[in-house]
């Protein structure tokens, strides 16, 4: 595959195996280093999220509460954050309520999910989502919100976390990458919020891409990290 380099004051074209991407490569040309990748990006704002829902199934069930933090230029923006309960449907098992912290109590008075999911959509505007395991679940219960309520839609950006923990820690069988496994290996400290709330969930999942991001030496726009499309509201 052949490829432009990334830097702007370099015309040259690169030729590389396709296996190379999310490699670390540089111009022999200009001496410009960077990760390998099939294209490039130019956003540096980022939306690191998380979601509690009442299930697994994106399709029966439905999330009950969203935490968010901005991510932009390669650094966390706490100030800059989201979050709110969503009223679900049906009642909230005792399972989630004991592994989350949330029952009916907590979001009796919420709006529901696709009104949470509206106010989200207007308040990440056109940045890119990231979230950890988000390709086998955060992403598809956004879409599925969208789908459900037959809300109109724009095809997103999103970034699965555990792809950039598999970049630093390689993916030799058996490496654990879950949150967890993630925090422990980068040494952070124990956020300071309950475990499995969507907002301690962020705050280490923030933390954990910042410093990723340092120790990788990736550029401020993520780029050669792996991509997907999710959906958000028109609004």
């Amino acid at each position: 595959m052949k490829i432009q380099c990334p830097n702007p004051s370099c015309d040259q074209s690169l030729s590389g195996p396709k296996s190379a991407i999310g490699q670390r490569a540089t111009c022999p040309h200009c001496r410009h280093s960077f990760i390998w990748t099939d294209r490039f990006y130019t956003g540096e704002t980022f939306i690191i999220y998380d979601l509690e829902t009442t299930g697994l199934c994106p399709d029966n069930d439905e999330f009950i509460q969203i935490a968010a933090v901005k991510f932009s230029s390669g650094c966390l923006c706490p100030t800059d954050s989201f979050f709110s309960f969503a009223k679900p449907r049906h009642r909230i098992s005792s399972f989630i309520e004991s592994y989350t912290g949330i029952g009916d109590r907590d979001v009796r008075d919420a709006p529901r999910p696709e009104q949470v999911l509206c106010r989200f959509a207007t308040w990440s505007a056109d940045a890119t989502l990231i979230a950890h395991n988000a390709k086998r679940f955060d992403s598809k219960f956004l879409t599925a919100t969208c789908q459900r309520h037959g809300l109109p839609s724009r095809e997103v950006d999103a970034i699965d976390s555990i792809g950039i923990s598999k970049m630093l820690f390689g993916k030799t069988r058996g490496t654990g990458h879950s949150l967890d496994h993630v925090k422990n290996r980068l040494r952070l400290q124990e956020t300071t919020l309950r475990r499995h709330d969507a907002r301690g969930d962020v705050d280490i999942l923030g933390r954990a891409i910042e410093e990723m991001h340092r120790r990788l030496g990736l550029d401020n726009a993520l780029n050669g990290v792996p991509r997907h499309s999710t959906r958000l509201p028109i609004v």
